[in-house]
C-alpha cells in the first residue's frame, strides 16, 4: 500500500462540476492499494498517517505534531495510479487491487481511520469516479509512505538481532566444512570390476553416471 500525504491549508474534491467534499487545515491523503495488501498493511498505514508529524507545535517547532495532535481534518482520496509501473513510457497498473475488491478494502480503510480518530474530521472523495482534487499544499510539504511488503524482514531491533544470530550460526557451520555424511556422499566410488562385462572394449562400463 502506498500513500502520498500532503499538508494543506485547504483541499476539496469535485465530481461532475459539484463539490462533494472539502476540508480546511489538515492533510490530504492519496491512497494506492495493491493486490497483495491485507488487514496488516491497512492498520500499518492508518497508524502512520495519523501519527505523521508534519505540523509545528505551539512554540513554532517544526515536525512536532500530528494531525491528531492538532485536531485537524483529513481528506482521503483513492488513487490506484500510485501502483503504476512503467513499460517503456506507458503506465501499467497490474499491481493495483481489482476494482471490486479495492472498493471494499478502501471502505475498510476509511472505517479504520474513523475508529482511530474523530470520524467527523475524516472526509473522502468518490471511489471510482472521475474527480478533480483541489489541493492547496502548505509549505509545500509532501510525504510518501509505503507499507512493508508482505514477508519483508522486520525492522524491529530485537527481531533483527535474532536474524543476525541465525545468520552467524549458518556461517560458522559453513566454515567447519562439509559434514561426515556429506563427505561420504561426495567420495569417489570404487569401481566394482566384478560387475563389469570384462570386455576391454566395453565403453559403457567407463561412462560417468
Amino acid at each position: 500500500m502506498k500513500a502520498v500525504v500532503q499538508r494543506v491549508t485547504r483541499a476539496s474534491v469535485t465530481v461532475g462540476g459539484e463539490q462533494i467534499s472539502a476540508i480546511g487545515r489538515g492533510i490530504c491523503v492519496l491512497l494506492g492499494i495493491s493486490m497483495e495488501d491485507s488487514q496488516k498493511e491497512l492498520e500499518h498505514m492508518v497508524r502512520k498517517i495519523l501519527n505523521l508529524r508534519v505540523f509545528e507545535d505551539e512554540s513554532g517547532k517544526h515536525w512536532s505534531k500530528s494531525v491528531m495532535d492538532k485536531e485537524y481534518e483529513v481528506l482521503c482520496v483513492s488513487q490506484f495510479t500510485l501502483q503504476c509501473v512503467l513499460k517503456g513510457n506507458k503506465p501499467d497498473f497490474h499491481l493495483a487491487m481489482p476494482t471490486e475488491q479495492a472498493e471494499s478494502f478502501y471502505n475498510s480503510f476509511l472505517e479504520q481511520l474513523r475508529k482511530s480518530y474523530r470520524p467527523e474530521l475524516i472526509r473522502d472523495g468518490k471511489f471510482g469516479a472521475y474527480m478533480q482534487v483541489h489541493i492547496q499544499n502548505d509549505g509545500p510539504v509532501t510525504i510518501e509512505l509505503e507499507s512493508p511488503a508482505p514477508g519483508a524482514a522486520s525492522s524491529d531491533p530485537k527481531q533483527l538481532s535474532k536474524l543476525e544470530k541465525q545468520q552467524q550460526r549458518k556461517e560458522k557451520t559453513r566454515a567447519k566444512g562439509p559434514s561426515e555424511s556429506s563427505k561420504e556422499r561426495n567420495a569417489p566410488r570404487k569401481e566394482d570390476r566384478s560387475a563389469s562385462s570384462g570386455a576391454e572394449g566395453d565403453v559403457s562400463s567407463e561412462r560417468e553416471p
